[in-house]
């Protein structure tokens, strides 16, 4: 297995941690368990974000810039729901 499919197994494997800890921290019933769930969730997406980061830096994870009118587009499709 080289370095790019091991990055991205990581990535798909935080992912799918982070979820489990968000609806954890959701349904927990105690203060205790809803704040050990979050630190978790939030320490998952700190590693989360440092493997996009390693990998977009490689050009492993390439992103595109949205076009401005597409963005104008969607935000007045949106705009009375938002009222």
């Amino acid at each position: 297995m080289n370095e790019r499919d091991l990055m991205e197994d990581v990535l798909l494997v935080l992912k799918g941690a982070a979820d489990l800890y968000l609806h954890g921290t959701i349904e927990s019933s105690t203060l205790n368990v809803h704040t050990t769930f979050e630190k978790v969730l939030n320490d998952t997406l700190c590693m989360q974000n440092e493997v996009y980061a390693a990998m977009a830096q490689k050009g492993w994870y390439p992103s595109q810039a949205a076009d401005q009118q597409q963005i104008e587009q969607v935000k007045q499709k949106f705009a009375p729901n938002a009222q």
